[in-house]
């Protein structure tokens, strides 16, 4: 038993093989002018608001609906759904366990991957917006379910806008695969 279980994680298949550099370019500029373009508003329009634009999620999500377009958690339901579910799930969870930071962190992105399978939404980043909803810090808590909109369905709201622009200029490219 113990061989076949550790066996497992040998893997089945060979490492992908490398993108061409035209690939490389294009995943550059999307993620250049995409977190560009949020990281502008939030320091430029929002700097001494209540407000924020940008977290740290948002650059997962960039290397997905950047540079691994074709996956199908990079789809723009599984970005926009993923976040906006998760930092809900994420506020509840520390509104809910403020005493237990380190249970309500855990139920947070726990529960956040169940909504996210429930719902055909699995998006990776959401499990870290999530998680920012309850490490945020006061900046983050004072935003309670304010969270959810600005600034993570605004920030990927963005950063899709920007992803379906730059990654269908390129015959090669094209984004999504699917909307629902």
């Amino acid at each position: 038993m113990r061989v076949s279980y550790f066996g497992k994680m040998r893997g089945t298949t060979q490492s992908p093989p490398r993108v061409g550099l035209a690939e490389i370019i294009w995943s550059w500029v999307g993620g250049f002018l995409g977190v560009g373009a949020v990281a502008f508003i939030n320091f430029n329009f929002l700097e001494g608001t209540a407000l924020i634009l940008l977290v740290g999620s948002l650059g997962a999500s960039a290397v997905l609906i950047y540079g691994a377009l074709k996956s199908p958690l990079a789809q723009p339901r599984n970005l926009l759904g993923g976040h906006i579910l998760s930092a809900l799930i994420g506020v509840t969870a520390f509104k809910l366990l403020t005493p237990h930071i380190w249970l309500a962190a855990a139920l947070a992105v726990a529960t956040s991957i169940a909504v996210m399978h429930l719902t055909k939404t699995l998006h990776p980043p959401g499990g870290a917006t999530a998680l920012i909803a309850v490490i945020g810090g006061p900046q983050i808590h004072q935003l309670g379910y304010l969270y959810a909109l600005c600034p993570v369905a605004a920030g990927a709201a963005l950063m899709l806008l920007v992803a379906l622009v730059v990654n269908n200029i390129p015959a090669a490219r094209r984004y999504p695969e699917f909307w629902f």
